[in-house]
This record gives structure tokens, sequence and C-alpha cells, in this order.
């Protein structure tokens, strides 16, 4: 085995002290009692977006503010967005409403020239970020760009976790990332299902990622589906069924196929691969 642990790097400066001066307002605004989430949010893209520019109502209000532009600057403020999620039946009105701002500021700041593939920051950003969002979020949360949630506030995320680029984690109902869990580019973690016989029949269930388990890449983990601790998801995967601990499944639908050979004496005894 080749151990390759990442390399562990610092900023110059002076980008090191101006973002986490920028990080520390984020949070202190934050913290405050009465926040307004929406205006914290408005605030930091109409200064990533349009930076040296400091009125945005007079831009907004101004007629020889070309429409386009005017549209654009209405789009920094949540209030003037829908995202998808807003549309599903089961959403909880006040739970949303405290969320919807700081999501739109995580996907608005990964799609910024400040954002896009900048790690230290995104990491950082979405750290700070998650602890407002999520129902719960341990230490050391490390998040790529381009991830979305469906309401944020159903993820229930542990210590150590990482998710990569591109990730969807639909999180209709209770979706749960345990300690040192990892999802891998383009994979997809679901909490619902539709009727194959009316797509509006809609069923949600609570999805586990037990600890230290991994989706790898392009993986699809289907509502209801609990990854055992060390179980493993193979590339382009479709798990259907829960993976038992320790084995690493494949497919479409995904069966085990390996058992590690980390495993447990009862797991080994207990693996379905003995039959």
């Amino acid at each position: 085995m080749v151990d390759r642990p990442l390399r562990q790097l610092t900023l110059p400066e002076p980008a090191k002290s101006v973002t986490d001066a920028w990080l520390d307002e984020i949070e202190q605004r934050l913290a405050e009692p009465d926040a307004d989430r929406y205006r914290l949010c408005r605030d930091a893209l109409f200064a990533i977006w349009y930076p040296g520019l400091s009125d945005y109502d007079a831009l907004v209000d101004d007629p020889a503010t070309p429409l386009p532009t005017r549209a654009a600057l209405l789009a920094l403020d949540p209030h003037h967005v829908t995202l998808e999620p807003e549309y599903y039946h089961e959403k909880d009105e006040a739970k949303y409403d405290r969320v919807k701002p700081l999501l739109w500021l995580w996907q608005s700041f990964d799609r910024s020239p400040m954002g896009g593939g900048n790690v230290d920051l995104g990491v950082r950003l979405r750290r700070v970020l998650a602890r407002h969002v999520f129902r719960s979020c341990g230490r050391n949360f490390k998040c790529f760009q381009f991830v979305e949630f469906s309401f944020g506030y159903n993820m229930e995320v542990a210590d150590d976790v990482v998710v990569h680029r591109h990730v969807l984690l639909d999180d209709r109902e209770t979706l749960v990332l345990a300690d040192r869990a990892s999802v891998a580019d383009y994979a997809n973690v679901y909490t619902h299902t539709h009727s194959i016989m009316d797509q509006r029949d809609v069923t949600s269930k609570r999805t586990v990622l037990g600890p230290g388990t991994r989706i790898t890449y392009h993986g699809t983990v289907l509502a209801g589906v609990e990854v055992g601790e060390e179980g493993m998801l193979g590339a382009m995967g479709v798990a259907t069924r829960d993976i038992p601990a320790y084995h690493l499944a494949l497919g479409i639908p995904a069966r085990p196929v390996v058992l590690k050979d980390t495993a447990p004496p009862q797991v080994r005894n207990a693996s379905p691969l003995n039959t």
C-alpha cells in the first residue's frame, strides 16, 4: 500500500488575513440573535459579483440601470429567486425560510469568480454555513464545490465527513452521514422515491451512510438504504438495498462482492458471501 496523505498548504498574505476576516464577519453576523440572513446573503453576493460598487438599492431603483442588470442585482437577494425544493409539498415553511438564504449564498459563491475551484476558501465558507443549515454538523466537515441539497435542515453530518464535487444530497427526509463518511464526485444520495405508477406519489425514507463508508464516483444510493460501517459502493453502482458493514457492493443493482480484510469476526461470520 502507498500512503499518500494530502499536502498541507498555507495561503500567502494578504489573502489569508483578508479571507479570515471575511469569514469571521459572516460568522459574527450569523451569530446575532436577530440576524437578517437574507440581507447577509445579498450583501455578500453584491460585494462578490459587483466589487467596487456600494449602493445596491440605488442601482436597482435607477431607471437608467439596464433591465438585465437590475434583474441580476435583484437575484442576489434570495427573496427574488425560487429554488427547486421550495416547490416540494413536504417543505417546512419556517425551517426553509431560515436556510434558503444560506443555500443561495452557498450555490452562488460556487458559481462566482471568487468561488469556483477555490478550495481553501470554499471549504471554510461551506463549513461556516453548514453549521447554520444542517440539523447537526460535526467537526472538520469538508465539502468541495457544486454540492447541492434539498432542504439542508434534514442533514445530520458527523465528524470528518468529506463530500466531493457535483454531489446531490437529497434530504427531503433525514439523511445521515456518520463519522468519516466520504461521498465521491458526481454521486447521488436520495431520501425520496416516486411510484412507478404515479409520479406524484412520493415516499420519503431515512437514508444512512454509516461510519467510514465510501460512496465512489457516480454512485447512487436510493431512499431508505443504509450503508453499514466501512461499507463501500463501487463506481457507477446503484444501491437499492442495504450494503452490509465492511462489504464492497458493485453493479446495478449493487450487490456485495468483496468483504474487507479489516472486517471483525462477527461481521465475517455473518457475511452474505458465506452462503
